[in-house]
């Protein structure tokens, strides 16, 4: 079975959705919404990660149950970055790019979501199906905000 193997990816994919959701909120804080938005998003990835580690034990896959975080200098710069740019056309711009990869990279992770239950249903495992029916409705709430964001913020910033 090729199962471990989706379960990696998924692990790995996740973290890094979680690391970028992370990274644009602390690269957009002077957008309140951005700012709080993203890192809720991120916290349900990492608890995703943790979820994808403790079935991935089932499947002979030694995941790391603690999702990938940054701390210190990186993330201090990018915040202070952020205040003193604000909403200039720069960092406007940037903040189109950072939605569309957290919009591509959530599809991704969604897609992967729906290849493992797929393959869950399918071979009758049930612990496996169950941790995809918790855990894509959020992936799923996660693509349409990063939709939601890039058609508001592109009209706002696209034309004017």
């Amino acid at each position: 079975m090729k199962i471990g193997l989706v379960l990696h990816e998924l692990h790995r994919s996740e973290n890094d959705l979680a690391h970028k959701l992370l990274h644009v909120s602390e690269r957009h804080k002077a957008d309140h919404s951005i700012y709080h938005l993203a890192r809720d998003l991120a916290h349900w990835s990492q608890h995703h990660v943790r979820e994808i580690a403790e079935i991935g034990k089932h499947y002979d896959q030694d995941l790391d149950p603690e999702p990938r975080t940054e701390t210190g200098l990186g993330e201090r710069l990018r915040e202070k970055s952020s205040e003193l740019i604000g909403r200039r056309s720069h960092a406007a711009l940037l903040l189109l790019l950072d939605l569309r990869e957290v919009y591509t990279m959530t599809s991704g992770v969604s897609a992967d979501w729906e290849m493992l239950a797929q393959a869950a249903q399918g071979i009758k495992h049930h612990d496996l199906l169950d941790v995809t029916q918790r855990c894509h409705p959020d992936t799923l709430r996660q693509l349409r905000w990063a939709n939601a964001m890039l058609k508001e913020n592109s009209t706002q910033i696209l034309v004017s």
